[in-house]
């Protein structure tokens, strides 16, 4: 029977001991702080399940199945709310997005602004175009669903274990101890650039969010992919969010603020005072900080250490990571048992910096 260390229970990590498990490994899951920690990338409320990435099919595809992937894990994950893109051109990215959705054959609408507002009202559309609204789509309990996938792996026998762990040839150190396996996997987040500086190409930055009181009840996720923010609205007890996608300051994973800065809140209220007028005198409930690391394309990373044949990198989500996570476990279990070969855009080496696979487009601040 082929055995696994996975290092890092993350979304990627949790999701890929969970896959393995179910496909008859034995699994050692391997974490410092545990599944769903707020100091980890995976940690935190909430994130958007959204299916658009331009003209990228690839994207589209896998996170329209890890759709799938995440509603097996039952309710209290996925919020499926539906997420709405405010489009502020024609022929922009929405565009694209709206074209590759038809083409998979992904739900999708084409709304006019008006009736975008009718699904989330209070927003300002005077510089909108059109709406697209991906009713499939929703919102993710991030940290509820990280730990649901590690919980689900540990019943069907993998062991779960909360210690710091560190490269050694082709094994994984442990205090005293030094593991070995069929295949070791670093899945480790930010930690990877810290580990395996060399051959990764990840930094950490700080992003920072905002949430606004308002009443609960059913509302979508969105996105303002030029403007450079996105969100959701009231999901229960959080509220409601004002995130900006803009690459944050570079940070150092162990030492990161908790919460955003006073700037951070000042930024979402200017932001809210164009788009949700009503929010932006409004109180604030939660100011969490997290981090992302980030390839310079914002390709994920899933390669073999090019100098240990057994160990593997997996990472680099990149800030639109969390959603795909369990899709790519599904594929890295692939590889790993010999059905599949690794996708070529996860591979290391020199990328080229872009950024349309995030919700950003190119704005910086």
């Amino acid at each position: 029977m082929a055995e696994a260390i996975v290092v890092g229970a993350g979304v990627f990590g949790a999701a890929l001991a969970d896959r393995l498990v179910t496909e008859g490994w034995v699994v050692r899951l391997i974490d410092r702080f545990g599944a769903g920690d707020p100091r980890a990338e995976s940690g935190g409320e909430t994130r958007l399940l959204r299916f658009s990435h331009g003209p990228d099919a690839f994207y589209t595809r896998l996170a329209h199945r890890s759709r799938d992937l995440w509603q097996e894990l039952g309710s209290g994950v996925l919020e499926e709310c539906g997420v709405l893109w405010l489009a502020r051109r024609e022929d922009g990215w929405e565009a694209d997005s709206l074209r590759a959705l038809r083409e998979a054959g992904i739900g999708v609408e084409r709304l006019t602004p008006d009736d975008g507002a009718q699904r989330l009202p209070g927003m300002e559309t005077g510089d909108l175009a059109f709406v697209l609204h991906e009713p499939e789509a929703g919102v993710l309990h991030a940290a509820r669903g990280t730990r649901a996938l590690a919980e689900r792996a540990a019943d069907g026998g993998a062991r779960v274990e909360r210690a710091a762990a560190r490269p050694e040839g082709e094994g994984v150190r442990v205090g005293d101890r030094v593991l070995d396996a069929d295949a070791v996997v670093w899945a480790c987040g930010a930690w990877l650039g810290t580990l395996f500086g060399d051959l990764v190409p990840v930094r950490a930055t700080l992003q920072e969010a905002v949430l606004f009181r308002t009443p609960p009840g059913p509302g979508p996720g969105w996105v303002d992919f030029d403007g450079a923010w996105y969100g959701h609205a009231g999901i229960e007890p959080h509220g409601f969010k004002v995130a900006s996608d803009v690459d944050g300051s570079p940070v150092d994973p162990e030492a990161r603020p908790a919460l955003a800065g006073p700037a951070a809140v000042a930024r979402a209220r200017r932001y809210a005072a164009h788009r949700f007028p009503a929010l932006a005198s409004g109180d604030v409930v939660a100011t969490p900080a997290c981090h992302y690391s980030l390839t310079p394309d914002a390709n994920f990373i899933f390669a073999p250490h090019p100098g240990h044949a057994r160990v593997w990198l997996l990472g680099g989500g990149s800030g639109h990571g969390f959603k795909h996570g369990p899709a790519v476990a599904e594929h890295v279990a692939a590889v790993l048992a010999g059905r599949a070969e690794p996708e070529p855009r996860f591979a290391l080496g020199k990328r080229l910096p872009a950024r349309s696979l995030r919700t950003a487009g190119s704005r910086s601040e």
